[in-house]
């Protein structure tokens, strides 16, 4: 019986848009018996004789795994997996060795390892596996892309509808925000309903949690090539600072309906 493989996976796209699977390993035979498996289900694959070779090759921004083996020529596997978290490489890691033992199963599931073969292993142990790999990465990449929308969005609020939205989005009604901003009620109003459309919130918790995940991003590394848009939505810090104070304050003060 044929190698199956799963057929929402092996989506017939133009090659530079289709999934691809990345085998580092410094024996040829194992880098062919893989490259001829990976094929035969239809999907992209390109082998490396080392990590050195594979970083050098450039990557489309598609869905892809790494079948990476344990022991280089040396080099080690565990090694080149924390060189690639330290280098923002978030490619999902399928693990094969010929010397397992439980320690170094233990070390690369906890760095994060999708999974780990001992050489020889089944052909549809390891097509299960990439399938997996390659359906949770392209996850990671709708979730990263989504998010890049949401801060371009953001960059393209004027200042004064940021201080706006931070308003909004701490629960203050518009008489306050226009209290607070020293501007009409109406003005506020044309302000927020921008914020909307702009942001293409739905809704008010739409919105909060749009802007809670531009705070929680922000507080944590971001992709390279999310790094234009994350600076060009931080383009006035000084005026977000002045408004959480604000709201600090308008939280702690009696509210009046």
């Amino acid at each position: 019986m044929s190698p199956r493989f799963d057929t929402n996976l092996d989506r017939r796209m133009p090659e530079s848009e289709t999934s691809i699977v990345y085998v580092i390993d410094d024996d040829e035979s194992i880098r062919f018996t893989l490259q001829s498996l990976v094929r035969s289900v239809g999907l992209r694959v390109q082998t490396f004789e080392s990590p050195a070779a594979f970083l050098a090759w450039p990557k489309d921004d598609v869905p892809s795994c790494l079948v990476l083996d344990v022991r280089l020529q040396g080099e080690s596997g565990l090694g080149f997996q924390e060189d690639m978290a330290q280098l923002g490489l978030h490619i999902p890691i399928i693990f094969m060795t010929a010397y397992a033992d439980v320690e170094m199963t233990v070390t690369a599931m906890k760095a994060g390892a999708l999974d780990f073969f001992q050489k020889p292993f089944r052909d549809q142990n390891m097509l299960d596996a990439i399938a997996h790999a390659l359906k949770g990465d392209a996850q990671r990449l709708a979730g990263e892309q989504a998010q890049a929308g949401v801060f371009a969005a953001y960059g393209s609020l004027t200042v004064r509808e940021k201080e706006v939205m931070e308003y909004v989005v701490a629960g203050l009604l518009n008489k306050q925000i226009a209290y607070e901003m020293n501007l009409s009620e109406v003005t506020v109003k044309i302000h927020r309903g921008q914020v909307m459309k702009k942001m293409a919130a739905r809704s008010l918790p739409d919105l909060v949690r749009k802007a809670e995940s531009l705070h929680d991003t922000s507080a944590r590394s971001v992709p390279a090539r999310l790094g234009s848009v994350l600076n060009a939505a931080r383009n006035d810090d000084a005026a977000s600072l002045r408004v959480m104070h604000s709201v600090e304050r308008l939280r702690r003060a009696p509210r009046t309906s």
